[in-house]
């Protein structure tokens, strides 16, 4: 069975982040033997001053293929991992979502719940709503609760395969500064290299490394993005980072 997981607003500037109270999951899920988990991805949601959080307003998701008999403990162990993890004053809230068992239609609203996430400010009501109506596990684990929204948005975001950030840095196993497209893709979890705009890099293009590795999620891969710059005269792919990256 394959389930997402998402969780929101555990933190805030000096706790633990959201990311690795995921990861601890994560970690549990596969450590107990319940099922495989994905990277995690993060979701940036709508920063306006309207919208309460504590750090950055970004919720964490994954997937993982369990056995169907462990989804209640699996549950479970995610609402003692937040009310024993989450940082005073934050506001947690857990989403657990089974594709198998919504229509593409029900998905769909899903995703759009997602994506107004991004531009809208929405209210608790409207999650638990939404929850409710195509029988989403959403529930809430401190403070206001109001990361129940962000936790029902980064499933709807993840499911579209096309947005969010992989939580942490690829590791190369060489200290090189200029590496192959081959050898990124043979040495880390990254499945395709190209630009911003769409163009795939080939393997033997070089890729002049930074300080971080990082990839997003685009068509349902993680994806390094690269881009053209001049470095001492010359034109050499490097890495896409900082702002360019916090768009997706």
């Amino acid at each position: 069975m394959k389930i997402f997981l998402c969780i929101d607003d555990t933190d805030n500037i000096d706790s633990k982040g959201t990311g690795e109270i995921a990861q601890d999951l994560a970690s549990l899920i596969e450590s107990i033997g319940w099922g495989t988990c994905s990277s995690i991805t993060r979701h940036q949601l709508l920063v306006h001053p309207d919208v309460p959080y504590t750090s950055h307003n970004s919720s964490m998701c994954f997937t993982a293929d369990i056995n169907s008999e462990y989804l209640d403990e699996t549950i479970e162990a995610a609402i003692k991992i937040l009310e024993t993890e989450s940082a005073e004053g934050s506001d947690p809230g857990l989403c657990v979502f089974i594709p198998d068992r919504l229509s593409q239609h029900q998905q769909q609203q899903l995703i759009a719940f997602g994506l107004r996430a991004k531009q809208e400010v929405l209210t608790k009501q409207e999650a638990y709503d939404l929850a409710e109506a195509l029988s989403l596990h959403l529930s809430e684990h401190g403070g206001t609760g109001q990361g129940v929204i962000g936790a029902l948005a980064g499933v709807g975001l993840r499911l579209t395969g096309n947005d969010g950030r992989f939580k942490g840095q690829h590791k190369l196993h060489s200290d090189k500064k200029v590496v192959t497209v081959a050898e990124i893709l043979g040495e880390t979890a990254i499945d395709l290299v190209r630009t911003p705009a769409g163009f795939i890099l080939h393997e033997e293009e070089l890729i002049t490394l930074g300080e971080k590795l990082k990839s997003v999620f685009l068509n349902h891969q993680s994806v390094l993005l690269v881009e053209s710059v001049a470095v001492e005269g010359e034109m050499q792919w490097v890495p896409c980072a900082g702002r360019a990256l916090k768009q997706y």
